[in-house]
């Protein structure tokens, strides 16, 4: 009985967190009695590492870069991480898993924090777009290769 249960799929969430969090002005105060209509540039990242047998870690990244013409209004930085054990699944499906399935339960603490910390620093929020994670999974296999994990 204890080899069946030995052998089950396991997929949990063992914690979500916030690893690296990073605000920059470097153009206040001057730039903010500037008139001008900012362009907003967001770049995402997936990035994967394994902890321990059967635990991973699953991080996204969101860069936000604001700019009024060629002046930097701010940029912000925001890492949120997340520990999954994961154990007794196929090989060629745990690839699939840290790709898509784990950064879709990261993101929105994502898209929480980046709101969150560009409001507190006296801006209007930066509302990440919903991300198809399998979209970028797939692209990221087409494009170089297998995800990292």
């Amino acid at each position: 009985m204890a080899d069946i249960q030995d052998a089950q799929p396991v997929f949990q969430i063992q914690r979500v967190y916030l690893k690296d969090l990073s605000l920059e002005q470097p153009n206040s105060p001057q730039i903010l009695v500037e008139q001008g209509q900012p362009s907003v540039d967001i770049n995402l990242a997936v990035e994967v590492q394994p902890v321990v047998e059967g635990i991973y870690e699953v991080a996204v990244t969101a860069t936000v870069t604001t700019k009024v013409g060629d002046r930097t209004l701010f940029l912000c930085e925001a890492k949120e991480a997340g520990i999954f054990e994961i154990r007794n699944i196929e090989e060629d499906q745990m690839s699939p898993i840290l790709g898509i399935a784990c950064p879709g339960i990261v993101y929105p603490y994502l898209r929480a924090v980046v709101a969150d910390t560009v409001t507190r620093a006296g801006f209007p929020p930066v509302h990440l777009a919903e991300v198809n994670f399998q979209a970028m999974y797939e692209a990221q296999q087409q494009g170089n290769g297998a995800l990292n994990a």
